[in-house]
């Protein structure tokens, strides 16, 4: 099982050098240690950022800063039984 707040911590750590504004998920790849193919992992949940922009909604960007982007990431991993 992962853990919500593990998860929650890598991706703020791999967004937060993004230049926020974000208007895009684009925006966040630059930012990215391993770009796309960063991954995200948990017990026995595991995600890359390509695979987070194809099974969420992406976000509702505009953003201005990591932690509500990530917010509304983990909500729709929840909302899509990801988590």
């Amino acid at each position: 099982m992962a853990d919500e707040s593990e998860l929650r911590e890598q991706m703020i750590d791999a967004f937060e050098g993004a230049d926020y504004p974000i208007s895009s998920p684009m925006d966040l790849v630059p930012a990215l240690p391993n770009g796309p193919g960063t991954k995200f992992e948990s017990g026995d949940f595991s995600i890359t950022a390509m695979e987070l922009n194809t099974k969420t909604s992406g976000g509702d960007f505009p953003y201005d800063d990591p932690e509500t982007f990530v917010d509304d990431i983990i909500q729709d991993l929840k909302d899509q039984n990801e988590l």
